[in-house]
């Protein structure tokens, strides 16, 4: 086995030096008291040209490991993140939520309060390090990680980096979360020797039963109206294009429901959109593609007689205490091989008239979907406030192969034209608002070359941290435009709260209490604060000017903001 060793070191020097080993480019972080060792191992590396990690500065533990999912969702490699003891894992838990739903592998790390009062390098200097210890400060987020540990010494240091990266990158993928204590960080070391490449390596992904593809293929072959129903194939590539094949090639409409990712091209002859109880009274199959929530059983479900096949590295979810969608078959294995393997088996099964019958049925939806489209964006062109449908038809304007939209908004997505893998993403799997910001700061980290639109709401905008979010777009040369959709309220509450009480008194109420902000807030003033450009857009007719002007900014060098203000649900 190929052996590195690093003379005269620090645990921490060591740690940093093993990371960048194992392929983790950037440490995104937010300092604390704790960091020392890693600083001191930092400023050391300088004046070596040891590897490490690039450190990033962020000023607020969600926007690091927002930086981390979005560079990942990019390229994806997982990275590492770096927060302030608990505070700072507190702080970073509602994006570590996302990644861990989101079936994202990000490396969490925390300092851990000194232990010791005297005696060691690194042993306790401040006030703060007795209130801030914990018993067990790992147990914050043992429920959102997959694996959690903390650094007892140097002997096992290999073996810990090594566990939590595979762990992370085993399907289906996640977080990890380790603790460094600042005095096992401190501890000097005569020499760190470990193994190059690693001898640990990311198991295979699982592969589909050949018996139960029989029994899939059997009923997708006598299906006359299939559906498919996703909402995190699209990752990679290959994902998309292997859904595509499948797809085309078995004439089975795809519906993108809540989609994270692109799992179709928009142009694509089964792409029927992002409502599957729009099929439900005719679908006599559905296949669940990875996906957590394909419908809302309190509204609208399949017929009882419909049989409901699950496809999905851990098709029923078994992290999640309650899910109980009726599975009359579930299949466990990688999408890409599944549906590859899936499509070996129905060749032989497939009528060419029943696939042709269904070809039939898709162009006929296709054609009654653009006339549903056309009518929405006539009777939106003009409203005031600005409706969202032109909102997002104006994007798509300004928009090419290489823009990639960052989705934390209402977007209408029928508006928009997308058929390059990659050029929408969305990253709020667990519903932890505030993530698009540092998301689109990670995206532009991985692809500096592309423009990254962030699209956010004007509460996820106020939870996104924007300050710190337009420092570091600011501090890293990183700029993105950022389109506000401002209604003026949690549209998302102000909606559920009639749908629970439909005839209650919430829903004659114009300003229902803890729904609605006060109006005219100036968001677009907050980028000014590091040298942005920041525009108000209020009518219909201008937008398309402002998205220009903004446009022209970022790909000058200069962040923009556009605070659009538009009508809510």
């Amino acid at each position: 086995m190929a052996k590195k060793t690093i003379r005269s070191c620090s645990v921490a020097q060591a740690y940093l030096e093993l990371l960048s080993d194992r392929g983790i480019e950037f440490l995104f972080a937010n300092a604390g008291t704790d960091f020392a060792p890693i600083i001191e191992a930092y400023c050391k590396g300088e004046q070596s040209d040891a590897r490490m990690p690039t450190p990033v500065l962020a000023p607020h533990e969600n926007i690091a490991i927002a930086m981390a999912i979005g560079y990942y969702l990019v390229t994806g490699r997982m990275q590492a993140v770096m927060v302030h003891v608990n505070v700072g894992t507190a702080n970073a838990i509602c994006g570590l939520m996302n990644a861990w739903r989101g079936n994202i592998p990000v490396l969490l790390t925390a300092g851990r309060t000194p232990y010791t009062e005297s005696g060691l390098i690194g042993s306790r200097t401040g006030e703060i390090h007795w209130p801030q210890e914990m018993r067990d400060q790992r147990a914050i987020v043992r429920e959102m990680v997959k694996w959690d540990y903390e650094l007892p010494n140097a002997d096992v240091l290999e073996a810990m980096v090594d566990r939590a990266i595979n762990i992370c990158l085993t399907e289906p993928r996640g977080p990890a979360y380790l603790t460094l204590p600042r005095e096992t960080l401190a501890t000097e070391l005569d020499a760190f020797e470990f193994d190059s490449p690693s001898v640990r390596q990311v198991p295979s992904v699982s592969f589909p039963d050949p018996s139960v593809l029989e029994l899939a293929a059997d009923l997708i072959a006598k299906a006359k109206r299939p559906l498919i129903i996703t909402s995190a194939i699209g990752r990679t590539e290959d994902e998309m294009l292997a859904l595509a094949e499948f797809a085309e090639f078995a004439a089975i409409p795809v519906v993108q429901r809540k989609p994270r990712y692109v799992a179709l091209p928009s142009n694509h002859p089964m792409h029927f959109g992002y409502r599957p109880e729009d099929y439900f009274d005719e679908c006599d199959l559905v296949l669940v593609m990875e996906c957590n929530v394909p419908w809302l059983p309190l509204r609208e479900s399949p017929g009882e007689s419909v049989p409901i096949l699950h496809f999905g590295t851990d098709p029923i979810f078994s992290d999640y205490p309650m899910r109980g969608f009726r599975t009359d078959l579930a299949l466990t294995g990688e999408i890409r091989g599944t549906l590859k393997a899936l499509g070996q088996v129905l060749s032989t099964k497939l009528n060419a008239e029943i696939v042709a019958e269904r070809r039939v049925y898709a162009e006929e939806v296709q054609s009654q979907r653009a006339k549903r489209r056309a009518a929405m964006l006539e009777n939106a062109k003009s409203t005031k406030p600005i409706h969202p449908v032109w909102i997002s038809h104006c994007i798509n304007q300004i928009t090419d192969e290489n823009t990639i939209i960052v989705r934390e908004s209402p977007i209408v997505l029928d508006q928009l034209e997308m058929q390059v893998s990659g050029c929408v993403v969305a990253a709020g799997a667990a519903g932890a608002l505030g993530w698009g910001l540092g998301t689109a700061l990670g995206v532009k980290k991985a692809a500096p070359e592309k423009l990254v639109i962030c699209t956010v709401g004007d509460g996820a905008y106020m939870f996104g941290n924007p300050v710190p979010a337009h420092y570091v777009s600011s501090a890293e040369g990183l700029p993105i435009l950022t389109i506000i959709f401002n209604n003026e309220m949690w549209g998302a509450v102000k909606r559920t709260t009639r749908e629970v009480y439909p005839d209650g008194f919430a829903s004659r109420t114009a300003k229902p209490p803890l729904t609605v902000f006060e109006t005219g807030t100036r968001y677009e003033k907050t980028v000014e604060i590091v040298g942005g450009y920041g525009e108000r857009v209020e009518d219909s007719n201008e937008l398309l000017g402002a998205l220009q002007r903004a446009v022209a900014e970022v790909k000058s060098g200069r962040q923009a903001v556009l605070n659009v203000i538009c009508s809510g649900p």
